[in-house]
């Protein structure tokens, strides 16, 4: 259990992180479970508390997560966030040291994105019965993640005034609350005006919302929700393998770049602040082009 001191230090500091840096509730609580839990192993390992923790209770907590079974990404984000925690601490002179300074982060290789062909794409798109309301949302809810590469709590936090369907474009809310103008495209904007003007009033009845996408209750979608009916369709569609939200904004991204878009604008459009984390994509096209290659070409 960890001790009521260290919970409140972990309070303080998720809420300067938040007024500061206007984290999202959900990096928020992935830092307070990591440092909480780290609290908990010095308590019951009978050391001091997180302040006076050293370079050897990092890598002790460090080491039983991965005895534990922790993927070695899970732990790179734990060390993550005890950097911050400590940095933070130092900055405003609460610590005179870094403990986690000379912890070096474990090695993580960069997985390629699931990919979709196109055709597995279109599959996906139509497997919504758009004869039911629900299913009309849900055929615009992914015909506008495909066309614009959003992240799922973007799409599904999607307000009406933040879509513009006249001028084609909706302003999208990101990490860190930046803000960002991404163009619809025709299938995005037929099937969203449809839902919009058929189907949302019949979800609704008499209840008001702002969402873009409401459930029945009247409420958003949850993340945990669309997760769970994008598996739906897939399955339905005959689209194999693990598919979530973010498998169409793989697509998005690595089907821009195969048909000859510009590094930097498909950055632009996933709301990326840093180009090297959209160059995953270039190995997904890449692979593609070495595929199209051998599949084609007389002398492959």
């Amino acid at each position: 259990m960890i001790d009521d001191d260290d919970a409140e230090l972990i309070r303080r500091f998720c809420d300067a992180l938040w007024l500061e840096r206007g984290l999202s509730e959900h990096t928020l609580s992935a830092y307070r479970g990591d440092l909480s839990r780290f609290g908990a192993w010095l308590a019951e390992a009978g050391r001091c508390g997180l302040y006076r923790a050293q370079r050897e209770d990092l890598l002790g907590f460090l080491a039983q997560q991965v005895r534990l079974g922790r993927k070695p990404r899970s732990t790179a984000r734990t060390l993550s966030a005890l950097r911050q925690f400590y940095r933070h601490a130092l900055q405003n002179g609460r610590i005179d040291h870094d403990p986690s300074a000379l912890v070096d982060a474990p090695k993580l290789g960069r997985p390629l994105p699931k990919g979709l062909s196109e055709r597995e794409v279109e599959r996906l798109l139509e497997a919504p019965d758009t004869l039911d309301p629900e299913g009309l949302r849900d055929r615009a809810m992914l015909e506008l993640l495909y066309a614009c590469g959003l992240r799922v709590s973007e799409l599904v936090g999607l307000r009406l005034h933040e879509l513009n369907l006249a001028q084609g474009v909706v302003r999208i809310t990101g990490k860190g609350g930046k803000e960002r103008l991404a163009p619809l495209g025709e299938e995005a904007i037929e099937w969203i005006g449809r839902f919009l003007q058929d189907g949302r009033t019949e979800l609704l009845g008499a209840r008001q919302s702002d969402a873009v996408f409401p459930t029945r209750r009247g409420g958003a979608m949850t993340r945990q929700a669309f997760w769970y009916r994008i598996k739906k369709y897939a399955l339905a569609a005959g689209v194999n393998g693990e598919i979530s939200p973010h498998t169409l904004r793989h697509a998005f991204a690595t089907h821009l770049l195969n048909h000859g878009a510009d590094l930097r604008v498909v950055q632009m459009l996933l709301g990326h602040s840093d180009l090297s984390t959209t160059q995953i994509y270039t190995h997904v096209a890449r692979e593609r082009l070495k595929q199209l290659f051998q599949a084609h070409h007389p002398r492959a």
